[in-house]
C-alpha cells in the first residue's frame, strides 16, 4: 500500500502532517497539487468518498478571493470545477492509500489510522 499525502508544501497544516508522519516512521509519497493537480475524475472519486463539503476549503484565502458568483449555489459539480480551476481551494492535506480518504489533519484521527 502506497500512502500519498496531497497538499501544498508551504501550508502550515501540511508541514505539521508531514512532521507527524515522519516522527512515526510512516512512509509516504508527497504530491504537490499546485504542480500536479488532481483531475476532475480523481476529485469526483474523493467527493464520493468524503463529500465535496469536506474537500472544499471555504475558509481559505483563495476561496475568499473568488468572484461572488463562484461562491454561491455550490453543488458537487461546481465544487469539483472550482477545485480543478483553483487547486488551492482543496482542503489540506488529503491522504490516499491508507484506507478511507483522510481530509485535513487531526492527530487524534490519524493516530487511529496509523497506529
Amino acid at each position: 500500500m502506497t500512502i500519498t499525502l496531497h497538499g501544498i508544501p508551504n501550508c502550515d497544516t501540511v508541514k505539521k502532517a508531514r512532521i507527524w508522519l515522519e516522527s512515526r516512521d510512516v512512509a509516504y509519497a508527497f504530491r504537490d497539487y499546485k504542480k500536479v493537480p488532481p483531475s476532475a475524475a480523481e476529485l469526483k472519486g474523493w467527493t464520493s468518498e468524503s463529500g465535496w463539503e469536506s474537500l472544499l476549503n471555504k475558509a481559505g484565502t483563495t476561496f475568499k478571493k473568488l468572484p461572488d458568483g463562484d461562491k454561491v449555489d455550490i453543488d458537487e459539480a461546481k465544487a469539483i470545477a472550482l477545485m480543478v480551476a483553483h487547486p488551492s481551494v482543496i482542503k489540506r492535506p488529503v491522504v490516499t492509500g491508507a484506507g478511507p480518504l483522510l481530509v485535513g489533519f487531526k492527530p487524534e484521527n490519524w493516530a487511529s489510522r496509523f497506529g
